[in-house]
């Protein structure tokens, strides 16, 4: 099973920008996306072969997320049931047979960590609502989580310390996730690998020196490890100041 998520930057422009030829070509079992800062009903194009799961924010021509899928899945819910955390269409819920896909678009801190208090009580309630889901069964985790972890996961992790992305109070916030029984499959195949970035700037030819960070993930219950088979960064994928990433899964 081939899984791909991608933090468009708006779904509008990335159409105009080569998405559909990647999407046709990758031939994802599901394609999750962020930002689609649109609602369904201005959608001209079809996406023949998959179900469409569309969360829009209340605030037009803002965050969104959208779920594609061949197979239609057992049950399709949205947002956390926290009435603050639901107005920005961040969360998207999938249930198939043997797994959750969760498809989720985090706040950002902003420009002066404004919003980090939020976003570390998002980042709780967060981790609460994927622990009450696999409960039932395993979780797969997907989209722009707006942290890169360790130094690794940037290029300039020293002059960044204190940026939105790359504080001390996210990064925990992430490792207290992964602790909480879940692993980060792009690092449990390629644990040293640097310069694999999936954001870049749009400023200083950020993306022409690779000057990124890693803040796009595939997160798994850990009791998924052995069905894993492989995760990607696709970098030369334009369209957004994001690059899609994926996750293959051999299920029995």
């Amino acid at each position: 099973m081939k899984l791909i998520s991608w933090n468009v930057n708006g779904l509008r422009a990335c159409m105009n920008k080569g998405f559909m030829d990647f999407f046709r070509s990758i031939n994802a079992d599901i394609f999750c996306i962020q930002e689609s800062k649109m609602t369904p009903q201005q959608a001209e194009f079809k996406f023949k072969g998959y179900e469409e799961y569309w969360n829009s924010a209340e605030k037009k021509g803002y965050s969104g997320t959208v779920i594609f899928s061949k197979t239609t899945p057992i049950n399709v819910s949205y947002d956390m049931g926290i009435s603050h955390h639901d107005q920005e269409g961040r969360i998207i819920t999938a249930e198939y047979n043997s797994f959750y896909l969760v498809n989720v678009y985090t706040p950002n801190s902003k420009r002066e960590l404004e919003r980090l208090p939020y976003r570390m009580e998002w980042e709780d309630d967060f981790r609460t609502f994927l622990k009450q889901l696999e409960k039932k069964k395993p979780v797969i985790i997907c989209g722009d989580l707006n942290v890169a972890h360790k130094e690794i996961d940037l290029k300039n992790p020293k002059t960044n310390r204190k940026n939105a992305g790359f504080t001390d109070e996210e990064r925990e916030k992430f490792t207290q996730l992964l602790e909480s029984g879940f692993t980060d499959t792009f690092r449990y195949f390629y644990p040293d690998l640097k310069g694999a970035y999936s954001w870049w700037s749009y400023m200083g030819n950020a993306r022409q020196n690779n000057t990124g960070w890693r803040i796009d993930y595939f997160l798994c219950s850990n009791s998924l490890s052995s069905k894993l088979k492989d995760a990607k960064i696709y970098p030369n994928i334009m369209g957004s100041d994001h690059c899609p990433v994926g996750l293959e899964l051999q299920l029995n």
